[in-house]
């Protein structure tokens, strides 16, 4: 796998439609660098990673803080 993912990459990892992957990037919820004269988004793999282990692990604290 590419160090750099799309964001229609992100989106299909994490089963969201490209809008949001988009704005989870725009508010910095998924950090991302901006690249080339378009300013297209990429997003480190490790990254997303280090966000799915964080939303996982936020899940699991409200069950077990409820």
């Amino acid at each position: 796998m590419p160090r750099f993912l799309t964001l229609a990459d992100v989106a299909e990892i994490l089963n969201v439609s490209a809008a949001q992957a988009y704005a989870l990037v725009r508010s910095g919820e998924v950090p991302a660098i901006q690249v080339g004269g378009r300013g297209q988004w990429r997003v480190e793999e490790q990254r997303l990673e280090d966000y799915i282990c964080s939303k996982y692990a936020e899940t699991a604290a409200r069950f077990t803080d409820a």
